[in-house]
């Protein structure tokens, strides 16, 4: 094995822990003697030991001499742990090779810098692009305090999500929908819009063979139409639900609402709530990576304020056609082609019978 292979190894390890660790990173690492791989660990849940003291616990006075492998930048500061760079300097390893610098500001370089001033090598960038993937969502809630969008869509051949009667059950086959469910169960938020609360009364819960964990539920409702029998209101789930709305919506039903254990959040002062004052919220709440469910005018709420960071696009080898047929995205529209939102770092790929089309958007 190489250096680049330990490095893989790490990154494997730290997706072990996908949707366990928020808000912290997925982080792995790998200790490296004489050729030989003799210790791996990561980050299992947030709140608990890090990568590099799970690996370092379990191999002791072994690690006198050798070289680690981690995925992010150790860190330096006191938090629920202590430093891991603390760690490395107190265990005698002698090089530490990192894929990536960790860009929250209490780190930021800092936890490199410990280690070189104690004697210890460093090398970083190695597999640097695969660790940014990695941790995409929380390396934009620490540049922006606001969580990481992903767009979600299951549509027909012909770009519908539904018929020009409302019908969607169900465009895309059970592998998709099992799909969504990982999703779910990895990201922090689920959204969509009062219309589909309406249509199809939702539980947003995350349903997997193995179980999973739901992901907290947020709706938004610009006039508070939600009925308080709604199974977002009443289902027990370890995951709250929380509805957008403005100043202006019914006091009296906001009320209720709360009496109910849902979460009101007010993110708009005028008749329509504000998507970026809602982002900001959830970031107070430590949500690091939101699914968008919505339907048409959602998804191009999202996309014409150039909120969506990430594309996950189920096309099934079904056309419904029809002028009436719900579009994946209305709103205003482009007046000319080029004028489009582009879609780049393309990944197409089957799941059973649909296509799945995995993207970043690319905003004029």
């Amino acid at each position: 094995m190489g250096k680049r292979d330990y490095m893989s190894l790490a990154l494997d390890l730290a997706k072990k822990a996908l949707g366990r660790t928020s808000p912290n990173p997925l982080v792995g690492a790998v200790v490296v003697k004489e050729g030989e791989v003799i210790g791996t660990g990561y980050h299992h849940y947030a709140g608990g030991f890090h990568a590099e003291a799970n690996v370092l616990s379990s191999i002791g006075e072994a690690a006198k001499g050798a070289t680690m492998y981690v995925t992010l930048e150790p860190c330096s500061h006191y938090g629920k742990t202590p430093p891991c760079a603390k760690f490395i300097i107190e265990s005698g390893i002698k090089k530490v090779v990192i894929a990536m610098k960790d860009p929250n500001p209490k780190v930021a370089g800092k936890g490199i810098k410990m280690l070189e001033s104690a004697g210890i090598k460093t090398e970083v960038g190695l597999l640097k692009e695969e660790a940014v993937k990695l941790n995409e969502d929380y390396i934009k809630y620490m540049k922006t305090n606001t969580p990481f969008v992903i767009l979600k869509n299951a549509m027909t051949l012909d770009g519908k999500i539904a018929t020009k009667k409302g019908d969607s059950k169900w465009i895309t086959g059970e592998g998709s929908r099992e799909f969504v469910h990982r999703l779910r169960d990895r990201v922090d938020g689920i959204l969509v819009g009062i219309g589909t609360v309406l249509a199809d009364d939702p539980r947003l819960t995350t349903r997997l063979p193995e179980g999973g964990e739901d992901a907290t539920r947020i709706v938004l409702d610009d006039e508070l139409k939600i009925p308080l029998d709604a199974k977002l209101v009443t289902q027990k789930s370890s995951a709250p639900t929380i509805i957008a709305t403005t100043e202006q919506a019914d006091q009296a039903k906001k009320k209720k609402l709360k009496e109910a254990g849902v979460e009101v959040v007010e993110a708009g002062i005028k008749n329509k709530v504000d998507l970026k004052i809602l982002l900001e919220e959830l970031g107070k709440r430590e949500l690091i990576s939101l699914l968008v469910e919505g339907g048409s005018q959602i998804n191009a709420s999202f996309l014409e304020t150039k909120l969506v960071d990430k594309l996950y696009y189920f096309i099934a080898p079904k056309i419904i056609g029809g002028r009436e047929a719900i579009p994946v995205v209305a709103g205003r529209g482009v007046n000319k082609i080029e004028a489009g939102v582009v879609i780049e770092q393309l990944e197409v790929t089957k799941v059973d019978n649909d296509l799945l089309i995995i993207g970043y958007p690319k905003y004029k």
